[in-house]
């Protein structure tokens, strides 16, 4: 496949491969009719994945919508997978969570208030009842690194990366995506890349240039802390520890819970869409484009600071011109309900 050539910055690069992910996942074209979640920019205190895909079990996937739009924190979880189908005292029937019962009664009474758990009064305990049963909706979580321009410095940093992340396995799959070359992808990832991570080719269309191996996510992992420079000098040893099941279990739904709520076109919160100059060209593929700079722009360009920010007259906002509030809140709203159709 010959390069494309492209201007985009990594930012749009990583916006053409969720909207890939969400219309054409699996890669291998086997089981399209899984449910696909696609979310970006999420992951735990030390890791940050730029896209995250969900195969979801559709029936689950619809469950999960009665408790609402918005992602269950852990200690709402904590309460609302351990709570029993009958009326009990909530110290009995919840396991201790390892932080104060005064935080669980707190998120007692804001599940109670979301409408997700029943509650009661006998004396002065407060005793809890399952309204909803949590669904596992979430089957599997890949993970992809987007790099479209990769040089051979950089595939090393990046291989390190993926190497953490294979050795962790919290994610069931990892892959790379970076931009087709006429190598069909570049040379270095297959000299840098561990075997276990796939290899996405992006041009015109997205091609699998190394499959992925499945990971251990039901075994502990390792999560690397510090490793040898690997100088001619070096002996010092690489410090490590281990990540227990329960640990990337845990990790894993906090981390579908903020996909569910977020997905990957929640970037238009951190844009500026009420500027006269910005402008989604086609709906299908949502990219943020910019027309006093005639090119698709970043979250960091599209802001208030911007020297071309030219702001929607109030009258758009305050009178529903051309319709509720001018382009800016109908862009929010056609990206709104896309979001919604996925969930």
């Amino acid at each position: 496949m010959g390069r494309r050539v492209v201007d985009d910055p990594e930012f749009i690069f990583e916006l053409r491969v969720c909207r890939w992910a969400e219309r054409q996942w699996p890669p291998t074209g086997e089981g399209r009719d899984l449910a696909v979640l696609v979310a970006r920019q999420l992951g735990i205190r030390s890791r940050r994945y730029d896209t995250l895909v969900f195969e979801c079990d559709p029936v689950a996937l619809d469950a999960r919508g009665v408790f609402g739009d918005d992602r269950l924190e852990s200690d709402m979880l904590h309460v609302l997978t351990n709570a029993p189908t009958s009326y009990g005292y909530y110290r009995d029937v919840l396991p201790d969570p390892g932080y104060s019962w005064n935080h669980v009664r707190e998120t007692i009474h804001a599940a109670d208030e979301r409408g997700l758990i029943d509650t009661r009064r006998d004396s002065n305990r407060i005793e809890i009842r399952r309204r909803y049963r949590y669904p596992d909706w979430v089957n599997r979580v890949v993970a992809i690194e987007n790099k479209p321009d990769l040089s051979a410095s950089a595939a090393a940093a990046l291989a390190d990366q993926i190497e953490r992340d294979v050795a962790l396995g919290l994610a069931d799959e990892v892959w790379v995506a970076t931009e087709a070359t006429d190598d069909d992808v570049t040379p270095a990832l297959y000299e840098r890349l561990p075997v276990e991570a796939g290899i996405l080719a992006v041009g015109e269309t997205v091609d699998v240039a190394w499959n992925a191996t499945a990971l251990a996510t039901d075994e502990p992992g390792t999560r690397i802390l510090d490793r040898p420079d690997g100088g001619e000098h070096d002996l010092s040893a690489a410090r490590f520890e281990y990540a227990s099941v329960a640990w990337k279990r845990e990790k894993r739904r906090q981390i579908a819970e903020r996909a569910y709520e977020r997905g990957w076109r929640s970037y238009v919160d951190t844009m500026r869409p009420d500027c006269r100059e910005f402008e989604l060209r086609d709906p299908d593929l949502p990219l943020p484009y910019c027309r006093a700079k005639g090119r698709y722009v970043t979250s960091a360009e599209c802001r208030h600071a911007c020297g071309s920010f030219t702001p929607e007259p109030p009258a758009w906002r305050s009178k529903g011109w051309p319709i509720e509030g001018g382009p800016g809140k109908g862009y929010k709203r056609l990206l709104a309900r896309q979001r919604d159709r996925r969930r």
